[in-house]
């Protein structure tokens, strides 16, 4: 990778809702909803998505052998679910979801966003639709934390962030690695195998550019991005998982998983 490279950046300027739902044209758009127990804010997001429909073909939610009503949110509010078989992961969710659909253009959103707004798909598809260079698109955004305006997104800041500005260079830029809003080329993604559990945002960035370039990537603006905070503990096996995927792409030698 080139350190002059540098990932295309859209700020919510850049952005006319008319103009993407033109260029769309014939491109098919799949938008993937990884979800695992997310029943209270499964719904939300799903509406949201479907506020402007003509941009999606494929409206799918893997379900990750969630234990409730995740299942029968999703299909109350329009989703094709598709139920895990197997190892259960964030990463494994995601190549389910790729399996379950053709579409041209993918857009993974999480399930657990408060917030998640209609302009969500069209913005993060706009790079791709708008340049035949882009490959993959992040969202970025303000992540607040409990009372706070910002301080959220603390294994972004605090383990993502640095090892891809030591190692990588030219994604230190991308402001959100571990984003769950992303959208890529079907062909982008078939051309890398995705990365198991968390691991998996951060080994995307690296492989797709890796595969294409630093300037294949975009990200947007997507605003205030709110949802269920995790508990500290609960963040340790995440940069576990953030660390392992960076570090073996690097070439760093890691004892095996237990």
């Amino acid at each position: 990778m080139s350190s002059s490279d540098v990932p295309w950046t859209l700020s919510r300027e850049d952005f006319d809702l008319q103009r993407v739902t033109r260029m769309k044209s014939n491109t098919t758009v799949a938008v993937v909803v990884p979800a695992k127990n997310e029943s209270a804010t499964v719904g939300t997001v799903l509406d949201a998505v479907q506020v402007h429909r003509v941009l999606v073909d494929e409206l799918v939610v893997v379900d990750d052998n969630s234990v409730d009503d995740t299942t029968t949110v999703a299909d109350h509010h329009g989703a094709r679910v598709v139920t895990m078989d197997g190892p259960s992961g964030k990463g494994e969710a995601m190549r389910a979801g790729l399996a379950a659909t053709t579409s041209d253009l993918v857009v993974f959103l999480d399930a657990d966003v408060i917030n998640t707004t209609s302009e969500f798909v069209a913005r993060l598809i706009h790079p791709l639709l708008e340049r035949s260079d882009i490959q993959l698109v992040k969202g970025y955004y303000e992540r607040p934390l409990h009372n706070m305006p910002t301080g959220g997104g603390r294994v972004n800041e605090l383990a993502a962030r640095p090892i891809l500005s030591l190692l990588y260079p030219g994604l230190g830029e991308i402001r959100q690695p571990l984003a769950g809003e992303t959208a890529g080329r079907r062909s982008a993604f078939d051309a890398i195998t995705l990365e198991k559990a968390y691991g998996v945002e951060i080994a995307l960035l690296i492989d797709i550019a890796r595969q294409f370039g630093v300037h294949s990537l975009a990200q947007v603006d997507l605003g205030v991005r709110r949802h269920r905070n995790r508990p500290l503990e609960e963040l340790r096996p995440m940069s576990m998982d953030v660390l392992r995927a960076a570090l073996k792409r690097y070439s760093v030698h890691l004892p095996p998983q237990v």
